[in-house]
């Protein structure tokens, strides 16, 4: 039995989800700063390993007329440099919009604390994939 890991990849900081056992629930996990690099990516690897993490579903920001850009490739690169798994990319498109208001929801206040947007968006990307499987 394995856990999936979602990632969404921004500039700035990358939020972090992980699957349940079961593969059916996605809960946010942290979000960690994207730089330095090396160590977002360190970051990464201790985590998977101690969720025993096989695949990580990477949240990739095509444009609204599903081509990709230059935030689409970053991802890609930043997502390749993630040997060991299984990586699967998903679309991402306005799930930012969507964690603000699933945030807005319950509550929570974001404003002063960006990385819950990038938490709820990295639960959207991998819930996405878990309800397809």
């Amino acid at each position: 039995m394995y856990k999936v890991m979602g990632l969404d990849i921004g500039t700035k900081r990358i939020g972090i989800a992980l699957s349940d056992y079961l593969l059916m629930l996605a809960s946010g996990h942290s979000y960690i700063q994207r730089q330095p690099e090396s160590d977002a990516i360190a970051t990464i690897y201790k985590i998977a390993k101690e969720n025993n993490v096989k695949k990580i579903v990477v949240g990739i920001p095509y444009n609204m007329d599903g081509t990709q850009g230059a935030q689409a490739e970053d991802c890609k690169n930043f997502a390749a440099k993630l040997s060991g798994y299984d990586i699967i990319y998903e679309d991402e498109r306005l799930t930012s919009d969507l964690a603000e208001e699933n945030l807005k929801q319950k509550k929570i206040n974001f404003r002063k604390n960006k990385g819950l947007v990038d938490i709820e968006s990295a639960c959207i990307i991998l819930e996405q994939y878990l309800n397809r499987k």
